[in-house]
């Protein structure tokens, strides 16, 4: 018999209800009993849902609060000082502290380090140790929830993450200490967690070590063998799973782990499988992921059944699952009645996987059924369908990308040229100030654009009132006295979905959102077919803004590896080939900003290391791609136009190298959270050009002291010389309400000043 499982259920809800039970509990317009009922109707419904589509096992552990990350914080009492935490149990607002900074109770304080989750938009929380760090189990969350789904009669494997792709993804700020050296601790916390899950009732466990698909050093291979020896015991079963790549010099020593089974990622690395399959015992559990937990296309179910069946005479013990969690898909195609009928019939969302998963099993065990034969029949048509459409490939875009000149990924002049150029006509101070780009999105506005969405409101009216909120925020601007200007992003919904609306190739679901973070959702675009841009995307606006000031006027664009990254990328061509086609796009708009008169333009790589592949190996050949994408949108202005970028969360110290060769005038990153951690790099690389360390954290809802963005500057100022220095925010300001952010923008010019004024003094001294 075949047993299917899931690994784990995206956990927004359909209608993104935990979102707004969430953000109506951090309002103080529900109280904790009721955002608690919310969750358990949410959890039943997926659990549900996941039965009825014909899952064996259903994973408990992976509906979170904020993050699975700092869900296992809580568990284990890895709680930062700051947080004035005396032991005992973790509670939800003291969680929200950590994740956010602030709750409805206990005191604001710095919200915990938050970056990128692998290779995936999704970010994390992450774990800070110290040296003498103790592990003590401090929340139950995990275990009312297999409790709660006993009692509901499901069959459920409870999902942990491993101890050490746990340490791995945390930090410690202290030197000459290994954050290994704690796994001795750790690992009776783990102990006592699995037999708290056998006593329960537990027959199966899935503990993730997502990091076996890394470059791991030595001595956390060799501590793999250690920790799995030390955690044997007991009668509960043991799922190790991988995904996101393959296990390659980590194959032997996965399969040889004391564990009972082992799931890999049969989509991102097919080549693995039969390796796997030589390599694992015949006693233990073979999972195999060949549907896709990261993209939203229907499976090849014919091309799955052929590598499956030869597989299942060979193992005894097959399991079949997505190839991760499908946390990082839309919950449920269903729901996407405005959706082009041909492009959904394409598709498959978190849902409709679970049934792919099931029309596997049933391929495998029932082939001669005819309802089986006729679920078969449409798949296999759907898939057809979509390789036959007139509507993918457009020869007139090819013929574009294939007259690409080298001289077309070159500015005219290297940046020590022309820089002088543009600061004779910029004249701004020292440490000048600016925002990444976006200002609040007010409910009037979200309204706004939704009426004018469904007709309610004309063309004409939509106009003067996105001009009407553009003229504010660039007043507003005035009055904090920020030196170069925005026009505050009114009429864009999402820095990818806005742009992706007004390009060819793309397609736009009502409903896909997908999880980024804590609240915040994001609707990724579908890139389907070949991509052009067929008229101007943001040019009146700009423009517009422009008029109303003397200060120069950003344009803002979000760059071509950003579009591909934050989207649901087609699978039937290279993506670097797609990225080349936005880049051509965008190039016309830069190229139609400048020639309006827009001589500062933004274009956001934001997803830039999120696209890096997890081996060191296969570096090279996408940061080539993507920096000469990044390039070609980038080169086609004269020298005295400032071209920047912006980069959001994410580890970029193993890529300064590829991000200098951007070659963008200003760059602006994130910093504020972890302290201007990521300038450490600078001590070894000298940054050629200009650079903004964010000194405010946007996604907490703490303003920063004039004080504390002093200090980070200073740090700031101590790699990179000043007069190369800018003072901006760490990410956009839509998620923020108007009072915060006036109030911290008004802290950021201040400090900017203070750091002028101690600057001219030290000239003078």
């Amino acid at each position: 018999m075949i047993t299917t499982h899931n690994l784990g259920f995206p956990r927004i809800g359909a209608q993104r209800e935990l979102k707004h039970a969430l953000e109506a509990y951090w309002r103080g317009e529900i109280d904790a009993s009721t955002l608690e009922s919310n969750g358990r109707r949410l959890r039943e419904c997926h659990w549900r849902l996941q039965r009825d589509a014909g899952i064996d096992w259903i994973p408990v552990g992976d509906f979170s609060w904020y993050d699975q990350v700092l869900d296992m914080s809580a568990l284990l009492g890895v709680v930062p000082a700051r947080f004035g935490w005396q032991g005992g149990s973790v509670e939800r607002d003291l969680y929200f502290r950590m994740a956010r900074g602030r709750a409805p109770t206990g005191e604001p304080a710095k919200a915990c380090e938050m970056t990128k989750w692998f290779d995936t938009n999704y970010h994390y929380i992450v774990p800070e140790f110290t040296r003498d760090q103790k592990f003590v189990l401090s929340s139950e969350t995990l275990f009312e929830q297999v409790r709660e789904a006993h009692e509901l009669g499901f069959k459920v494997k409870p999902v942990i993450l491993g101890p050490l792709s746990y340490l791995w993804l945390g930090k410690t700020r202290e030197a000459d200490f290994d954050k290994l050296d704690l796994l001795d601790e750790l690992l009776p916390a783990y102990g006592e967690i699995l037999r708290r899950l056998e006593n329960m009732g537990v027959t199966w466990v899935q503990i993730d070590e997502p990091i076996l698909v890394l470059d791991l050093p030595a001595s956390y291979r060799s501590a793999f063998e250690t920790c799995y020896n030390r955690l044997q015991g007991g009668k509960l079963k043991r799922l190790l799973a991988t995904y996101f790549g393959a296990l390659e010099d980590n194959l032997s020593l996965a399969c040889q782990l004391p564990v009972d089974g082992l799931h890999i990622d049969a989509v991102r690395a097919p080549e693995q499988v039969d390796q796997v399959a030589t390599w694992l015992p015949d006693y233990k559990v073979l999972s195999v992921g060949l549907v896709d937990g990261r993209n939203i296309w229907r499976t090849d179910l014919d091309a799955a059944l052929e590598r499956l069946v030869p597989l299942a005479e060979r193992r005894e013990q097959l399991w079949l699952a997505p190839s991760c969690s499908l946390l990082h898909v839309p919950v449920d195609l269903d729901e996407e009645t405005g959706l082009d009928p041909e492009i959904k019939h394409w598709l498959a969302f978190a849902k409709q996987k679970l049934d792919e998963v099931n029309l596997l099993r049933q391929g495998l065990e029932q082939a001669d059924d005819p309802t089986v034969q006729m679920a078969l029949a449409a798949s296999r048509e759907a898939v057809a369908a979509r390789r036959a459409s007139p509507r993918i490939h457009r020869p007139e875009v090819h013929q574009r990308c294939q007259s690409i000149e080298e001289n077309m990924y070159q500015r005219a002049h290297p940046y020590a040229e022309r820089a002088p150029l543009q600061r004779q006509w910029l004249q701004l101070p020292l440490y000048p100030t600016t925002t990444i780009g976006s200002f609040p999105q007010t409910p009037e506005i979200r309204r706004l654009r939704r009426e004018y969405k469904q007709g309610r409101v004309n063309e004409q009216e939509y106009v003067a009132q996105i001009r009407a909120e553009i003229a504010r925020t660039v007043q507003r601007q005035h009055e904090l006295g920020l030196d170069v200007l925005v026009h505050g992003e009114a009429e864009r919904n999402d820095m990818v979905e806005y742009f992706g609306e007004q390009l060819e190739g793309f397609a736009f679901t009502g409903n896909g959102w997908v999880q980024s973070y804590g609240s915040r959702c994001v609707k990724p675009p579908i890139i389907y077919g070949d991509v052009s841009r067929p008229r101007p995307m943001t040019v009146d606006w700009i423009c517009y803004a422009q008029s109303l000031t003397d200060k120069p006027m950003k344009g803002m664009l979000t760059g071509p590896v950003t579009l591909l990254n934050w989207s649901f990328v087609r699978d039937d061509q290279p993506r670097a080939q797609t990225c080349e086609q936005i880049a051509l796009a965008l190039r016309d708009e830069v190229q139609d900003l400048e020639g309006a008169g827009i001589k500062v333009i933004q274009i956001d790589e934001a997803a830039l290391r999120e696209g890096l592949p997890l081996r060191q190996a296969q570096w090279q050949h996408y940061l080539q791609w993507a920096v000469r994408a990044f390039r070609l949108c980038a080169s086609g202005v004269v020298d005295d136009t400032q071209i920047h970028t912006h980069m959001c969360y994410s580890e970029f110290n193993d890529i300064i190298e590829a991000i200098a060769a951007m070659d963008a005038d200003v760059i602006t990153i994130e910093t504020s959270r972890s302290q201007m951690e990521l300038l450490d790099v600078f001590e070894r690389f000298q940054y050629p050009n200009e650079i903004g360390p964010g000194v405010y954290d946007i996604h907490s809802p703490n303003v920063p002291s004039v004080d504390d963005m002093v200090q980070l500057m200073r740090k700031a100022a101590q790699h990179i010389p000043a007069e190369r220095l800018w003072v901006n925010p760490d990410c956009g300001l839509k998620t923020r309400a108007w009072p915060e952010v006036e109030q911290a923008l008004h802290n950021m010019v201040v400090a900017a000043r203070r750091l002028r004024e101690e600057s001219g003094r030290q000239s003078a001294a």
